[in-house]
């Protein structure tokens, strides 16, 4: 479903380039898409991506009972996934995933910039238990300058997370960078590497700001 472009310069990140993803994902770039199409584009991007971002889980052998016989098939060992949105944006790409993987948990972080230090510190921070035994796919729709994302990264590993993987929609070069940087552990797939920021922080050519396109507060 998914090229691994493990591009030389970006070791950890994937693109997910299926038609279906990059189809949608012009689409969700569109400034005169709607708020309810954005929210739509979102669940449905981030459900085909989950796809790909659990191509590596564990399976184990079950035994099932089909009409005719016994037979063995697989099932996901342990149920162990955990997702966890970035407040506010990332709360976007949780429905479809769930739809994917209903046994999945979900946690959430929040996380705002100290006007002094200019670094993210989180405000709310709520994960399931046995955090070691989890796998935890961390969401936000945009990767920019990549503060927020290796502060959230941070915050899990101090809670016991060894096992995350973090899932975009849009990727700059330069937060693609920064979390190779912080941490060379995480893979990052998203659905577009895009050109550059801008002054001020936004990604180019982007999509806008994700988390007003979605609540509708812009």
């Amino acid at each position: 479903m998914a090229s691994s472009h493990h591009g030389t310069d970006h070791p950890t990140l994937r693109i997910v380039d299926h038609p279906l993803v990059r189809h949608k994902l012009t689409l969700l770039r569109d400034r005169a898409t709607p708020t309810k199409q954005f929210k739509e584009l979102v669940d449905e991007i981030a459900m085909l991506m989950a796809y790909e971002a659990t191509r590596d889980l564990v399976l184990e052998p079950a035994s099932v009972d089909t009409p005719l016989e016994t037979t063995t098939g697989w099932a996901v060992r342990g149920k162990k996934l955990t997702l966890v949105p970035i407040l506010r944006a990332g709360l976007g790409m949780v429905e479809g995933i769930l739809r994917l993987m209903p046994s999945a948990r979900v946690g959430h972080i929040g996380l705002y910039r100290d006007h002094d230090t200019l670094e993210p510190v989180d405000y709310y921070f709520k994960v399931p238990g046995d955090v070691s035994e989890r796998d935890f796919l961390l969401l936000d729709p945009m990767l920019a300058t990549g503060g927020s994302a290796s502060a959230a990264v941070a915050s899990l590993k101090r809670a016991g997370a060894s096992r995350i993987r973090f899932l975009c929609l849009v990727a700059a070069p330069e937060g693609v960078s920064r979390m190779a940087k912080d941490h060379p552990d995480v893979p990052i797939l998203s659905a577009s590497l895009d050109r550059e920021l801008n002054e001020y922080g936004y990604i180019l050519p982007g999509l806008g700001d994700a988390g007003d396109r979605l609540f509708g507060t812009r």
